[in-house]
């Protein structure tokens, strides 16, 4: 068994004891960065000894000037490949494919090259890699909402070890939305809340336990994600989803009513479980002072008995905040993760940059 260790502390050491000394006295006076981002568990903070069993080990990035790429990014790489111990701390550092879709796992090797987990690369690259954005530019509105939340954790997360290059500024731009995609994102994910949440009731009623228990997961998953709004953190996919949002300061709040209303045996007791998250939301939403104060009791359903918050009147609210004549204009769509939850689309830089089109032209986009 191997020891095993957070990721993002096994690359920071890999980094300081050997890649970065290495680095220095072979390429002197080279400005880089070096960092662990991009995708896997230990970016996140999330791995565990299950984790080791691929994605995982001294892994981390070398950010070169565009200019020096061309000449130095293969001796760089190369140089790794001749010069690294084939073991840190009890743990290989070189790697094999191990299937099709190119998952990288640790090999235990005794001489030879090393094919280390070592990428050369420049900001520049690796935005493009991220949403085929290279920085170059100002992101619009348009831009945001077609950026699904995971790859945007995938610049802002993880840990930068050394940085010449000016790394943490380039993240710093993706660390949050601009204020008014943020009001119409909440306005989105409260207008979720509001086109279902009197369905939970009616389902029930007419009989249909299933389509009703359905509907209230469906309702849960969007109370979480508007939290993580609030709360102004980007939510990873669905594997850490339920992991990052109970690390969240509302988690104390939330988790009882949703947990209750999750386990409820009927629909009375579903609902009122699922009015509690409301009623903690509304309230989160009120301190926010982004708006007028809104109530934070649920009402009755028109003249149906199913209590509800009116997710509307939230986002109605946000809307009337919004100042971009454009994010305004639109209906209260919300972004991609919110129109979306395929895989396929939130995973492939080169499908969810083609859905632009979701949104009608912006004068400032390009």
């Amino acid at each position: 068994m191997l020891p095993f260790r957070p990721g993002l502390d096994l690359a920071e050491a890999f980094y300081k004891e050997v890649v970065g000394p290495d680095l220095e006295a072979t390429f002197p006076g080279l400005c880089y960065a070096a960092a662990r981002l991009g995708s896997g568990s230990d970016v996140l903070g999330f791995d565990t000894p299950r984790s080791m069993d691929h994605g995982w080990g001294p892994v981390l990035q070398i950010f070169i000037p565009d200019e020096q790429y061309d000449d130095l990014a293969d001796s760089i790489h190369e140089h790794f490949r001749q010069s690294l111990p084939h073991r840190f701390r009890g743990i290989p550092t070189g790697f094999i494919i191990s299937d099709g879709e190119g998952s990288r796992v640790l090999a235990a090797t005794e001489d030879g090259p090393v094919e280390h987990g070592i990428e050369v690369l420049t900001v520049r690259r690796f935005l493009s890699a991220q949403f085929r954005f290279d920085g170059s530019r100002e992101p619009t509105p348009r831009d945001w909402l077609i950026w699904p939340q995971q790859r945007l954790l995938q610049i802002t997360a993880g840990r930068v070890f050394h940085d010449d290059l000016g790394l943490e500024a380039a993240r710093q731009r993706f660390s949050w939305y601009p204020h008014d995609v943020w009001l119409y994102l909440m306005a989105g994910a409260w207008m979720r809340i509001g086109q279902e949440e009197p369905f939970v009731g009616r389902t029930a009623e007419a009989g249909d336990e299933i389509g009703s228990r359905l509907l209230l997961a469906r309702l849960a998953r969007d109370v979480m994600r508007l939290a993580f709004l609030i709360e102004r953190r980007y939510a990873p996919y669905a594997k850490w989803f339920g992991t990052a949002f109970a690390r969240l300061p509302c988690a104390a709040n939330l988790l009882p009513p949703l947990e209750a209303a999750l386990a409820a045996p009927d629909w009375p007791a579903r609902e009122a479980a699922l009015i509690a998250s409301y009623e903690v939301l509304a309230s989160m939403h009120n301190r926010l002072g982004v708006t007028a104060p809104l109530p934070t009791e649920a009402t009755p359903f028109h003249d149906r008995p199913y209590l509800v918050i009116h997710g509307e009147r939230f986002t109605d609210a946000l809307m009337a905040q919004i100042e971009d004549p454009w994010l305004r204009s639109l209906p209260p769509l919300g972004g991609i993760d919110q129109i979306s939850d395929n895989t396929n689309v939130l995973s492939y830089p080169d499908v969810f940059t083609q859905l632009t089109s979701l949104y009608p032209h912006s004068p400032d986009s390009t």
